[in-house]
């Protein structure tokens, strides 16, 4: 999907991908939509629990905003959004799960600020997740399109906000897993 988008999907391609036959994807799968459906149902529930360890973490509004800027999944979910426009069973799943993380979103963050003394009516939750993800996203698509004004400032306003509640970003033990997996030990 990633590669050449949802359309260039087709159970030839994904066999080959996968060493298989076509008949035996569609034996455990059925049609192609039940394969999208399962996939998307995968990565959505890993993505659920990546979002509730860094939504409990020491620092979730850094965590929310590195998970909403993660480019492989932004564009994951964008590509699946598309597909969703023509299929239905996956735009169904796909309203599913969003109801789910955003609700985690507005249980975790709602007493994540309050912690932090900030007020509701002034600063709603719910309002401060939708702007966090509807930056992200909103500049993954221009940045498909080569236009990054006023992206770096951008990201400095939103970051200086988050810096004021919780100081300056710490890392994470992901942070030390993928360092340490990178290393040449």
């Amino acid at each position: 999907m990633l590669e050449a988008g949802y359309a260039a999907v087709s159970s030839r391609r994904v066999a080959a991908r996968a060493g298989v036959t076509g008949a035996l994807v569609h034996y455990y799968f059925g049609t192609m939509d039940e394969l999208f459906v399962a996939v998307f149902r995968r990565i959505a529930e890993r993505s659920l629990e990546r979002q509730a360890r860094v939504l409990s973490s020491v620092q979730p509004l850094w965590g929310l905003w590195d998970s909403t800027r993660d480019q492989f999944n932004t564009a994951l979910l964008m590509e699946f959004n598309a597909l969703a426009s023509h299929h239905q069973a996956v735009q169904d799943e796909i309203a599913t799960y969003s109801r789910r993380f955003r609700r985690m979103q507005i249980d975790i963050i709602s007493s994540v600020l309050e912690s932090y003394g900030i007020d509701a009516a002034a600063w709603p939750p719910v309002t401060i997740i939708l702007l966090m993800t509807g930056i992200s996203r909103f500049m993954m698509i221009e940045e498909a399109f080569e236009i990054d004004i006023g992206h770096s400032e951008t990201v400095a306003l939103v970051e200086r906000l988050i810096r004021e509640l919780e100081g300056e970003r710490r890392p994470t033990a992901e942070d030390y897993l993928a360092r340490f997996s990178n290393s040449r030990f």
